[in-house]
This record gives C-alpha cells, sequence and structure tokens, in this order.
C-alpha cells in the first residue's frame, strides 16, 4: 500500500531541513563532477572515439566510487539519496514527506546543473555528455531505466530503509554504490544507465539538450515507485515503523 504523506511546512522549512537539502546539494554535485567528469576525462584521452569496453568499464567505477563517497558524507545529514527516483521510492513507503521530497529534488537536480557548468569552465569549454538511447527506441529505453532503477532503490530499501536491517554500517552505500556501477556496465551501451533524473537534466541544461530527457524522468521514476511499494508492502508490511531519517 502506497505510503504517500504531503507534510507540514513547518518541518519542511526547519534548520535539520535545510541543513538536509544543502547536503543533498553538495553531494549530488560532487557525485555528478565525478560521473560526468568520467566521461568528459574518457573522450578527452580517446580523441572522442565511441565508447569502447575499457572506457564503460571506468565510468562505471567511477559512477560506483563517487556514489559510494556521497551516500557516506550525506546519510547522517539527509539519508544520502543523491536522486529523485530514490526520493521517490523512499516518499513511496512513507520514509519522506511529499513536500521534504520535492526540495530534495530541487537540490539535486541543482546540485546535478551546478556541477555540470562547472565541468564545462573546468575543461576549457567541452561538451557535456547527455544521456540518450543507442541502437534502441525510447520505450526500450524507458523500460531499461525501469528496471535497474528498481534494482537501485530496491537495494536501498534492503541494505539501508528497512527497519529489521540491523547495524549495517558502511555496508549501504558499498552496495548502493556496486548496484548502480554494475547496472552502468549492464545499461550503459543502451540507455547510458542513469537511474537518476537528476544525473541526467545537468548535463541537458548544460548543453541545451532535452530531446530525451523525459526517459529519465520517467522511467526511474517508476522503477523507484515499484521498488518502494513492493520492498515497503511485501518486506516491510505491518512492522513499518514512524518515518525516520536513517535510510539512504
Amino acid at each position: 500500500m502506497v505510503k504517500l504523506a504531503f507534510g507540514d511546512f513547518a518541518d519542511s522549512f526547519s534548520v535539520s531541513s535545510i541543513k538536509s537539502y544543502l547536503a543533498e546539494f553538495i553531494a549530488t554535485l560532487l557525485f555528478v563532477f565525478a560521473g560526468v567528469g568520467s566521461a568528459l576525462a574518457f573522450g578527452k584521452l580517446t580523441g572522442d572515439a565511441p565508447l569502447d569496453p575499457a572506457g564503460l568499464v571506468a565510468i562505471a567505477v567511477a559512477h560506483a566510487l563517487a556514489l559510494f563517497v556521497g551516500v557516506s558524507i550525506a546519510a547522517n545529514i539527509s539519508g544520502g539519496h543523491l536522486n529523485p527516483a530514490v526520493t521517490f521510492g523512499l516518499a513511496v513507503g512513507g520514509h519522506i514527506t511529499i513536500l521534504s521530497g520535492l526540495f530534495y529534488w530541487i537540490a539535486q537536480v541543482l546540485g546535478a546543473i551546478v556541477a555540470s557548468f562547472l565541468l564545462q569552465f573546468v575543461t576549457g569549454g567541452l561538451a557535456v555528455p547527455t544521456h540518450g538511447v543507442d541502437g534502441i527506441n525510447a520505450i526500450q529505453g524507458v523500460v531499461f531505466e525501469i528496471i535497474i532503477t528498481f534494482a537501485l532503490v530496491y537495494t536501498v530499501y534492503a541494505t539501508a530503509a528497512d527497519p529489521k536491517k540491523g547495524s549495517l554500517g558502511t555496508i549501504a552505500p558499498i552496495a548502493i554504490g556496486f548496484i548502480v556501477g554494475a547496472n552502468i556496465l549492464a545499461a550503459g551501451p543502451f540507455s547510458g544507465g542513469s537511474m537518476n533524473p537528476a544525473r541526467s537534466t545537468g548535463p541537458a541544461v548544460a548543453s541545451g539538450d532535452f530531446s530525451q530527457i523525459w526517459i529519465y524522468w520517467v522511467g526511474p521514476l517508476i522503477g523507484g515507485g515499484l521498488a518502494g511499494l513492493i520492498y515497503g508492502d511485501v518486506f516491510i508490511g505491518s512492522y513499518t515503523s514512524a518515518p525516520t531519517e536513517d535510510y539512504a
């Protein structure tokens, strides 16, 4: 059962909430800077050659490491979402209100946009690569993003948002980083392996190319919502605790 709650304006504008939004902004900025930066670095080192297996592995590893760090540094403040799809999936399960989730989205998207423009500046104006489908159609791209984002948000629930999880320490951000890296290896040559609307929106804004951005909002949000609904109902069920900030 969906557990969406609108929330209270006073809570959403409290000092701790504002700190959470700032933490999401900073952590998402650092994650996108490293992730998109790895793609820019590959292009520079190869003379903008087509993505090859070594480049795919390097970009997947960069995203996995950056997300592990990003989740870790924000976990104790905001929960370490860094991703509108994760925020939406957790809202479906009642772990964050709609109102606070919207401010998380704004912080995450702004962080990704700032990171993309910073990359343009520090690289002397190099074109920031955007996500887009390759060799598949848009609907197939959406389905790809649904599946891999489901895997990501399901992992978030299983390792960090389940009230019976116990103390997993750094295992949660490691697992979250690993699933993102693995999904990029699987989906990178086809849909780009985004799983993150903010990660795709930042480069789209910097490049001015919004032609396929809808794929990277529709797919991840559906996948994240399904993961929140299924894990929350099937596995957490009646023992769901009151919403807390102990999640990633």
